[in-house]
């Protein structure tokens, strides 16, 4: 492997020493995030017993049920539904939304169309499946955000006629082209929604935004949030599972979903993943801002080569993304060949576009991560359509995050023919 090069080490120099003060704050708001999971530890008084596994029914499993009563005290949530079973963010959300609406029901996105494989899971998307919420009768709405920002007026209008069941916010920004939504947008628009209706259930979908700030959706009035282990939460150490938080009847509706009506959450085994899952929580204020940094430097360095970013490196964040816009097919393949290089595991691996269920377009993705579709290792993917955005996340430390993105960019100099990165 050619070593990084000379440029590209002293870009990163000069960015490190103008990003101090930033960084600053991240490490602030872990700082904060890590007293808020220890405390819940201690509160809830773990102990090494709740290691123990189960495997067949895992009825009544004590160490299950003691992560879920973590989980509950850190979000602030009533209850909470914690499972190896529950396979991806995807699949949370398809639990969710399947628990609690019935036929007949609407529910209303007030972020605007919500990430691809929601869109199939909903009904909505070009690819139709028998199985979808609209399949068994849900109407679904939308209303788009203005200005990176929720329409109050249009949602209030809409909320007054009390007809919808569920209001979805999607925090992050999928693989649509608009700002993720920071925890103070949310709470604005959550306390406009409470003025016009008061009973309307409001789901945050989480995903990639836990512990990037201080607080979390049911926090700031919201009735569930949904997320995955093999993002923030999971630190790169639980090898799979998801998370659903909130009031206990909602949470025990998901529950009966996931399982069975009338058995719920007293079954699931744990089939030796507590202590990861523990251990993971346990780790993710740190390997959160590790991310955030990375995040914050790759966002700095391509912004300074003339690349459009999103967020800026000064900009507060919401979640652990940053998008790079690219502008071309060649660019998009080059940046992910190159994160793919960097990467620990399958380093000599050259990752193509391909179809993928749930898409729409072809999807490229790069990734050499420990645990299989783990996006808070350092890993990126994009969609092959105009204008070829590439979307960057993770960094299980800011150490090898920093690497990874200086052998991408080092890449894409050595394959570009005119030795610079914009042509």
């Amino acid at each position: 492997m050619n070593p990084i090069k000379t440029e590209v080490l002293e870009l990163a120099q000069k960015a490190e020493i103008e990003l101090k003060p930033i960084f600053k704050r991240v490490e602030e708001i872990c700082e904060k995030n890590s007293q808020k999971v220890l405390e819940a530890f201690q509160e809830c008084s773990l102990s090494d017993v709740h290691f123990n596994t189960s495997t067949g029914y895992g009825i009544c499993e004590p160490g299950r049920d003691k992560i879920e009563e973590i989980y509950a005290n850190i979000f602030k949530a009533e209850d909470a539904l914690v499972r190896i079973q529950l396979i991806s963010g995807t699949h949370a959300l398809a639990v969710t939304l399947s628990g609690i609406l019935r036929p007949g029901d609407t529910m209303l996105s007030i972020t605007g169309a919500p990430y691809d494989t929601l869109q199939t899971v909903i009904g909505i998307s070009k690819e139709e499946s028998k199985s979808s919420l609209k399949s068994y009768g849900i109407k679904y709405e939308q209303i788009e955000l203005v200005n990176n920002d929720f329409d109050i007026e249009s949602i209030k209008q809409r909320l007054s006629k009390q007809d919808i069941k569920l209001v979805e916010i999607q925090r992050s920004r999928g693989y649509s082209t608009r700002k993720s939504l920071n925890i103070d947008k949310i709470e604005n628009a959550i306390k406009a929604i409470r003025e016009v209706n008061k009973d309307v259930i409001i789901m945050v979908d989480n995903c990639y935004g836990e512990f990037v700030e201080e607080k979390e959706p049911i926090e700031i009035g919201a009735d569930i949030a949904v997320g995955s282990l093999m993002k923030n939460l999971g630190a790169g150490i639980a090898t799979g599972g998801a998370y659903i938080v909130g009031r206990k009847d909602l949470v025990e509706l998901c529950a009966e979903r996931l399982t069975s009506p009338g058995i719920g959450k007293e079954i699931g085994p744990s089939l030796n993943q507590n202590s990861l899952i523990l251990k993971g929580l346990f780790f993710a204020p740190s390997v959160v801002a590790s991310a955030v940094k990375t995040m914050i430097l790759a966002s700095k360095m391509l912004e300074d080569l003339g690349f459009d970013t999103e967020p800026k490196y000064d900009e507060i964040r919401a979640d652990i993304v940053q998008t790079i816009t690219l502008g071309s097919k060649e660019k998009l393949l080059k940046f992910c060949q190159g994160i793919q290089k960097a990467s620990p595991i399958d380093s000599n691996v050259i990752p193509e576009p391909s179809d993928m269920a749930g898409y729409d377009d072809q999807v490229i993705m790069a990734a050499g991560t420990f645990t299989q579709g783990s996006t808070i290792e350092l890993s990126c993917d994009g969609p092959m359509r105009e204008p070829y955005i590439v979307y960057l996340q993770g960094g299980l430390t800011y150490e090898y995050g920093k690497l990874g993105i200086l052998r991408a960019l080092s890449d894409m100099l050595d394959k570009n023919p005119n030795g610079n990165f914009n042509n």
